[in-house]
């Protein structure tokens, strides 16, 4: 490392280390290419409750007109040798009945065109946002608590510029919502935290301005052990963390920290999802690096193989300077075409009319849902493909990743490409409950009536066959009428969550009302709609007491007498204490000890590789 005084681009690098941007204090670039940014405002807001309610906006407005201008085409087909041929189709719904929604309620509309519909569950509310506004539900009814919102008024003297996003901290139980301000030319991002686990109560508001002249557009977030991870499509590709610590603490010192990707993306616009372990039972352990995934076409420039890419990412805010990411893996899938698509997005064929939808074609949709089991990881993905590429039909392409806890190896343990019928599938969201089933929800859309917009769900169970959705498809919501007054633009997002409870699934996506953009909320469970095995599950009773210096575990009604793993965790994910237990008659009854373990509130799991339930305890 040299030790010399180095001028560029006006910046001062003294002794090889790092030096502040001379026209921003907030500001300080390290030599192996890290950057941290302090935030440029901090305020508490008042109550949403106590917030000016959002005046009514027209449905038709055209919100993120920029979106399509500063969107990457998707990269030409340039090799004659790219196998197209998606093998992983599953050519038939699946014959299981799926249960109705259990509660489904109409959304925000009217706030922007698309309305980039995003939300999440916690413990007694959902909130939701949509481009320029949010709201705060009663989970149990639906039942609005308070008017909607606009997003600008959590950010005193900010502008409602959209993509917000939503999600619930369940290791914090906190709120986190987001947006971007770019139409005053300074680029801010705009994060807000609640104070309490009230949604509908004040906040922690900050405002971060970048030091390049670069629009977070499309930004996705999700939440790690180490920090809120952010990525968008930037003109260059960079990933950003935001200092989750501080920030649920409410300290206006909370900083971000900004590392280019060390090896660019082959696609379209760049936006790999991370990790996000935000609805997880147990946080990923301080020490366990953020995985970031994108996929990659044999189709485009430098690509030998269909795969996904795996980053691997390790944030420090005590010293940025050894912030690191890097590329982890490659996995090949078994082919499919995400090459094909119109080069104008108009991907998506509606009954009635000419104009046709974006498939938000080149990128993994919203989210990449990150959780811990017993032995191993999992994450679940999607993404739009084509099948039939002529008359061209849109499909969806899932995946469950797995990763051995012990070699912290990635592989792909199930994939499919669900195209069951010749109705498009599209911006689908996907996610695993505490039995390990799988849920599935997307729009879907065909070229005659009444195949308008719907948006639909599906799902499966962990003992089902893999690579197949084995429950029928089921229709939240049907649109009556197919969308002209937004362009080729739908959604944008859509966001699947999984309910505190570990059953019960949230989805939020947009369908059509007189051919204006409108919003949905529901929920469903996919395992209590089954019958036998995957039923009992649910079934299971689990208590945890202490008792002098012992916890005792019991359990009852449990699958089968089938070894379980019996664990003691910290309320950050670091396991303290593990044993394994063979239930007898369906039940069993252990004790672990904690003498001299500190008070406080602690998790303990019980599972195995196919199910798992955690329990919050206190430690007196």
């Amino acid at each position: 490392m040299k030790k010399s005084l180095l001028l560029i681009s006006g910046f001062i690098i003294a002794n090889g280390i790092s030096a502040q941007n001379i026209q921003n204090p907030n500001i300080t670039h390290y030599e192996n290419g890290v950057t941290f940014i302090k935030a440029s405002s901090f305020a508490v807001s008042k109550a949403v409750t106590e917030l000016p309610d959002a005046e009514e906006a027209e449905a038709n407005t055209v919100k993120e007109s920029s979106d399509l201008h500063s969107r990457r085409k998707l990269p030409p087909n340039i090799n004659p040798n790219a196998n197209n041929k998606d093998e992983s189709v599953q050519t038939s719904l699946g014959a299981k009945s799926l249960g109705a929604p259990l509660i489904n309620w109409q959304g925000q509309g009217g706030s922007g065109c698309p309305p980039d519909p995003t939300g999440a569950a916690g413990l007694t509310q959902y909130v939701q946002a949509v481009n320029t506004t949010f709201r705060v539900y009663n989970k149990s009814t639906g039942a609005p608590i308070g008017a909607a919102k606009n997003l600008s008024t959590l950010w005193s003297g900010s502008i409602d510029d959209g993509d917000p996003i939503v999600l619930y901290d369940k290791a914090a139980d906190r709120w986190f919502i987001t947006q971007f301000q770019v139409s005053d030319n300074t680029q801010r991002i705009l994060i807000a935290v609640s104070t309490t686990n009230n949604a509908a109560g004040t906040y922690y508001t900050w405002s971060f301005i970048p030091d390049a002249n670069d629009s977070p557009d499309y930004p996705k977030f999700a939440i790690w052990s180490d920090g809120y991870y952010m990525t968008s499509n930037y003109s260059s590709e960079k990933v950003v963390v935001f200092d989750r610590t501080k920030m649920l603490l409410g300290n206006p010192a909370a900083g971000m920290i900004v590392k280019n990707l060390p090896s660019p993306l082959s696609g379209s616009f760049f936006c790999p999802l991370p990790g996000d372990a935000s609805d997880s039972q147990l946080p990923p352990p301080a020490t366990t690096f953020c995985p970031l995934f994108s996929y990659e076409d044999d189709s485009w420039t430098g690509v030998t193989h269909d795969r996904l890419k795996i980053w691997k990412m390790h944030t420090d805010f005590t010293t940025p300077a050894n912030t690191t990411i890097a590329v982890d893996q490659t996995l090949n899938t078994t082919p499919f075409d995400a090459a094909s698509f119109d080069p104008n997005w108009n991907d998506v064929s509606q009954p009635g009319t000419t104009q046709k939808i974006d498939a938000i074609a080149g990128v993994l949709t919203f989210r990449a849902q990150y959780r811990r089991w017993t032995g191993y990881n999992t994450v679940t993905l999607c993404h739009a493909v084509k099948v039939n590429t002529s008359p061209g039909q849109v499909a969806v392409r899932w995946y469950e990743l797995r990763q051995d806890q012990n070699t912290n190896v990635w592989s792909i343990y199930q994939q499919s490409t669900l195209a069951p019928d010749a109705l498009n599938r599209w911006v689908g969201s996907i996610g695993m409950d505490d039995n390990g089933s799988i849920a599935l929800a997307y729009c879907t859309s065909g070229p005659n009536a009444p195949d308008y917009m719907n948006l639909r769900y599906t799902g499966r169970v962990s003992s089902d066959p893999l690579n197949t959705m084995t429950f029928s498809e089921q229709t939240a919501i049907a649109s009556t009428s197919s969308s002209t007054n937004c362009s080729v633009r739908d959604g944008d997002y859509t966001q699947l969550m999984l309910d505190p409870d570990g059953q019960t699934f949230w989805h939020t996506g947009e369908y059509i009302v007189g051919s204006n953009p409108a919003t949905r909320i529901y929920s469903f469970k996919i395992s209590t709609t089954t019958t036998g095995i995957e039923e009992n599950k649910n079934r299971a009773v689990f208590s945890v007491f202490q008792s002098e210096n012992v916890l005792n575990v019991k359990a009852s009604q449990l699958i089968s007498d089938e070894e379980l793993s019996v664990d003691l965790f910290d309320m950050a994910g670091k396991q303290i204490i593990g044993k394994k237990i063979n239930p007898v008659s369906n039940m069993f009854e252990t004790t672990i000890n904690i003498s001299g373990l500190a008070k406080g509130t602690y998790l303990v799991r019980v599972g195995n590789k196919d199910f798992q339930r955690v329990i919050k305890t206190a430690v007196n």
